[in-house]
Protein backbone atom coordinates (compact mmCIF):
# COMPACT_ATOMS: atom_id res chain seq x y z
CA UNK A 1 0.00 0.00 0.00
CA UNK A 2 1.07 3.29 -1.33
CA UNK A 3 1.44 6.35 0.98
CA UNK A 4 0.35 9.65 0.00
CA UNK A 5 2.28 12.79 -0.07
CA UNK A 6 0.43 16.25 -0.73
CA UNK A 7 3.12 18.32 0.74
CA UNK A 8 4.46 21.17 -0.57
CA UNK A 9 8.72 20.73 -0.97
CA UNK A 10 11.02 23.27 0.93
CA UNK A 11 13.22 25.48 -1.50
CA UNK A 12 16.42 22.62 -0.68
CA UNK A 13 14.15 19.66 -1.04
CA UNK A 14 12.96 21.20 -4.82
CA UNK A 15 16.88 22.24 -5.75
CA UNK A 16 17.74 18.67 -5.46
CA UNK A 17 14.23 17.31 -7.47
CA UNK A 18 15.22 19.98 -9.96
CA UNK A 19 12.15 21.67 -10.16
CA UNK A 20 14.52 24.88 -10.55
CA UNK A 21 14.21 23.38 -14.68
CA UNK A 22 11.00 24.81 -14.80
CA UNK A 23 11.43 27.67 -12.41
CA UNK A 24 8.17 26.86 -9.93
CA UNK A 25 7.18 25.24 -6.89
CA UNK A 26 6.50 21.62 -6.95
CA UNK A 27 3.60 20.00 -5.31
CA UNK A 28 3.38 16.33 -5.52
CA UNK A 29 -0.32 15.89 -4.89
CA UNK A 30 -1.68 12.50 -4.50
CA UNK A 31 1.93 10.57 -5.10
CA UNK A 32 2.73 7.90 -3.15
CA UNK A 33 6.41 7.94 -1.19
CA UNK A 34 7.44 5.45 -4.00
CA UNK A 35 6.57 7.94 -6.49
CA UNK A 36 7.87 10.79 -5.06
CA UNK A 37 11.87 9.30 -4.82
CA UNK A 38 11.85 8.01 -8.50
CA UNK A 39 9.98 11.56 -9.25
CA UNK A 40 13.54 13.21 -7.42
CA UNK A 41 15.58 10.54 -9.57
CA UNK A 42 13.95 11.79 -12.87
CA UNK A 43 14.35 15.26 -11.69
CA UNK A 44 18.02 15.33 -11.23
CA UNK A 45 18.67 13.54 -14.22
CA UNK A 46 19.24 16.61 -16.66
CA UNK A 47 21.84 17.66 -14.17
CA UNK A 48 23.52 14.60 -14.11
CA UNK A 49 24.23 15.02 -17.53
CA UNK A 50 25.53 18.42 -17.38
CA UNK A 51 27.62 17.52 -13.98
CA UNK A 52 28.92 14.32 -16.34
CA UNK A 53 29.84 16.83 -19.88
CA UNK A 54 31.49 19.70 -17.05
CA UNK A 55 34.63 21.53 -18.85
CA UNK A 56 34.85 18.22 -21.63
CA UNK A 57 36.95 19.00 -24.75
CA UNK A 58 36.03 18.09 -28.04
CA UNK A 59 38.73 15.29 -27.76
CA UNK A 60 36.42 14.01 -24.48
CA UNK A 61 33.20 14.52 -26.68
CA UNK A 62 34.36 12.73 -29.44
CA UNK A 63 36.33 9.77 -27.66
CA UNK A 64 34.90 6.33 -28.30
CA UNK A 65 34.91 4.05 -25.29
CA UNK A 66 37.42 0.99 -25.38
CA UNK A 67 34.22 -0.67 -25.31
CA UNK A 68 33.18 0.37 -28.46
CA UNK A 69 30.09 2.12 -27.18
CA UNK A 70 28.61 5.53 -27.89
CA UNK A 71 30.92 8.51 -27.37
CA UNK A 72 30.07 11.54 -25.15
CA UNK A 73 28.92 13.10 -28.14
CA UNK A 74 26.44 10.51 -29.19
CA UNK A 75 25.10 9.83 -25.97
CA UNK A 76 23.70 13.59 -25.58
CA UNK A 77 22.27 13.32 -28.95
CA UNK A 78 20.90 9.69 -28.25
CA UNK A 79 19.46 11.67 -25.02
CA UNK A 80 17.80 14.28 -26.91
CA UNK A 81 15.72 11.66 -29.39
CA UNK A 82 15.11 9.40 -26.54
CA UNK A 83 14.10 11.81 -23.60
CA UNK A 84 11.72 13.29 -26.51
CA UNK A 85 9.70 10.08 -27.41
CA UNK A 86 9.88 9.09 -23.77
CA UNK A 87 7.76 12.88 -23.48
CA UNK A 88 5.29 11.57 -26.27
CA UNK A 89 4.66 8.23 -24.42
CA UNK A 90 3.97 9.86 -21.16
CA UNK A 91 1.49 12.44 -23.04
CA UNK A 92 0.02 9.18 -24.88
CA UNK A 93 -0.32 7.00 -22.06
CA UNK A 94 -2.26 9.74 -19.92
CA UNK A 95 -4.25 11.06 -23.34
CA UNK A 96 -5.07 7.86 -25.14
CA UNK A 97 -7.28 5.03 -24.27
CA UNK A 98 -4.91 1.59 -24.67
CA UNK A 99 -2.19 3.30 -26.79
CA UNK A 100 0.19 1.60 -28.59
CA UNK A 101 3.80 2.53 -27.14
CA UNK A 102 6.24 2.71 -30.41
CA UNK A 103 9.66 0.95 -29.85
CA UNK A 104 12.34 2.58 -32.13
CA UNK A 105 16.08 1.19 -32.70
CA UNK A 106 18.31 4.04 -31.46
CA UNK A 107 21.40 1.73 -32.59
CA UNK A 108 19.78 2.99 -36.13
CA UNK A 109 19.12 6.30 -34.97
CA UNK A 110 22.48 7.15 -34.01
CA UNK A 111 23.80 5.80 -37.27
CA UNK A 112 21.49 7.47 -39.64
CA UNK A 113 21.26 10.77 -37.75
CA UNK A 114 23.76 13.70 -37.43
CA UNK A 115 25.02 12.80 -33.68
CA UNK A 116 28.24 14.11 -34.56
CA UNK A 117 27.36 17.92 -34.20
CA UNK A 118 27.34 20.67 -31.45
CA UNK A 119 25.81 19.44 -28.04
CA UNK A 120 23.99 22.38 -27.22
CA UNK A 121 20.82 21.94 -28.84
CA UNK A 122 20.27 18.44 -27.63
CA UNK A 123 21.10 19.50 -24.16
CA UNK A 124 17.62 21.72 -24.53
CA UNK A 125 15.71 19.58 -25.74
CA UNK A 126 16.55 17.52 -22.90
CA UNK A 127 15.90 19.90 -20.26
CA UNK A 128 12.81 21.01 -21.89
CA UNK A 129 11.13 17.76 -22.34
CA UNK A 130 12.19 16.43 -18.95
CA UNK A 131 10.70 19.82 -17.11
CA UNK A 132 7.44 19.42 -19.09
CA UNK A 133 7.56 15.90 -18.19
CA UNK A 134 8.22 17.01 -14.47
CA UNK A 135 5.28 19.52 -14.58
CA UNK A 136 2.54 16.85 -15.61
CA UNK A 137 4.58 13.89 -13.11
CA UNK A 138 3.70 16.66 -10.30
CA UNK A 139 -0.21 17.06 -11.29
CA UNK A 140 -1.02 13.02 -11.71
CA UNK A 141 -4.02 11.78 -9.64
CA UNK A 142 -3.89 8.35 -8.52
CA UNK A 143 -5.41 6.76 -11.28
CA UNK A 144 -3.31 8.60 -13.51
CA UNK A 145 -0.13 6.51 -12.23
CA UNK A 146 -2.30 3.18 -13.60
CA UNK A 147 -2.88 4.28 -17.04
CA UNK A 148 -2.02 1.49 -19.38
CA UNK A 149 -0.81 1.43 -22.96
CA UNK A 150 0.94 -1.90 -24.20
CA UNK A 151 4.43 -1.53 -26.13
CA UNK A 152 5.93 -4.43 -27.68
CA UNK A 153 9.26 -4.57 -25.97
CA UNK A 154 7.38 -5.19 -22.81
CA UNK A 155 5.60 -8.48 -22.01
CA UNK A 156 3.31 -6.45 -19.03
CA UNK A 157 1.01 -3.52 -19.32
CA UNK A 158 3.35 -0.39 -20.02
CA UNK A 159 1.81 1.90 -16.75
CA UNK A 160 2.92 5.52 -16.23
CA UNK A 161 4.66 4.19 -12.96
CA UNK A 162 6.39 1.66 -15.15
CA UNK A 163 7.09 4.42 -17.93
CA UNK A 164 8.56 6.42 -14.60
CA UNK A 165 10.43 3.48 -13.28
CA UNK A 166 12.60 3.13 -17.22
CA UNK A 167 12.79 6.91 -17.35
CA UNK A 168 13.87 7.82 -14.35
CA UNK A 169 17.63 6.40 -14.13
CA UNK A 170 17.58 6.54 -18.07
CA UNK A 171 20.04 10.01 -18.18
CA UNK A 172 22.14 8.88 -14.63
CA UNK A 173 23.20 5.75 -16.88
CA UNK A 174 24.29 7.82 -19.48
CA UNK A 175 26.18 10.35 -17.10
CA UNK A 176 28.31 7.64 -16.31
CA UNK A 177 28.40 6.09 -19.47
CA UNK A 178 29.54 10.20 -20.80
CA UNK A 179 32.35 9.69 -18.18
CA UNK A 180 33.80 6.52 -19.18
CA UNK A 181 33.89 7.82 -22.49
CA UNK A 182 35.32 10.97 -21.62
CA UNK A 183 38.28 9.19 -19.68
CA UNK A 184 38.89 7.33 -22.69
CA UNK A 185 39.79 10.49 -24.59
CA UNK A 186 42.30 12.02 -21.48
Amino acid sequence: MRRRCSRRLTGIERRRAGSHLFGGAVAFHHVGVDHAALVERYAAGYDAVVAALDGATDAELDARPVDGGWTARECVHHLADSEARSMLRLRSLLADDDPVIEAYDQDAWAARLPYDGPIDAPLAVVRAVRGLSLATLARLSDADWARAGRHPEHDEPYTVERWLELYAGHPHEHAAQIEAARAAGR
